[in-house]
């Protein structure tokens, strides 16, 4: 499967955002945005001529795709699926990303990034209701329970990300048991609880054309 293998930071840099694709390091000064907030490239310090309104579309529905870690394929279809859903489809398009097993075990403090919970998943770390999980997008409900597995509990990096998790805190609708490496959804997020700073509407916008 294709896969995105040049720099993080580059893309934080290009989106003019801090995406925290490389965990800790994120929140460190040898983070790459922190020291060069400019785009990358010969051309990154030199000022920008202002986006035409699809530029603007384009650059929001990158910056949410490379956030979640997702190519243009597999972002589309997400969209065609938040579309086909009841209710506002931006707003669906985020829950549903939000739902992704990787995300969670992010969220959750289990990993300290979402490429480095795609690895850990991937390896079969992870239990979902009792039952080993290997595929990161796996979509998880309201209800469901995830657990570290008894063999993978002493792994050094689930073990530091566990430590630094109190950096960022846990949403409100996970509910996390540290000493016993088992996490709960409560409940699924609405917009509200989403801060991330995306426009959504503008992805739906540049789909709908």
């Amino acid at each position: 499967m294709a896969r995105y293998t040049d720099s993080s930071c580059r893309l934080c840099r290009r989106e003019g955002l801090k995406l925290f694709l490389k965990g800790d390091r994120c929140y460190s000064e040898k983070c790459s945005f922190e020291r060069r907030g400019y785009a990358p490239g010969d051309h990154g310090q030199s000022h920008r001529k202002q986006q035409s309104d699809y530029g603007t579309q384009l650059r929001e529905k990158q910056k949410l795709k490379r956030m979640y870690g997702l190519l243009e394929k597999q972002f589309h279809g997400y969209f065609e699926k938040a579309d086909r859903q009841k209710g506002i489809t931006g707003t669906n398009l985020l829950v549903l990303l939000e739902r992704r097993l990787d995300n969670m075990i992010f969220r959750l403090g289990f990993a300290n990034s979402r490429i480095e919970a795609r690895q850990l998943i991937s390896h079969g770390h992870f239990l979902v209701n009792g039952k080993t999980v290997n595929i990161p997008s796996y979509l998880l409900k309201a209800g469901d329970e995830v657990t570290v597995k008894e063999g993978s509990r002493k792994i050094n990096r689930i073990l530091e990300a566990m430590e630094t998790v109190a950096r960022r805190g846990v949403p409100h609708w996970l509910g996390l048991d540290k000493d016993n490496f088992k996490a709960t959804i409560k409940m699924l997020p609405v917009r509200e609880d989403l801060t991330m700073p995306v426009q959504e509407q503008l992805v739906v916008e540049l789909y709908s054309k």
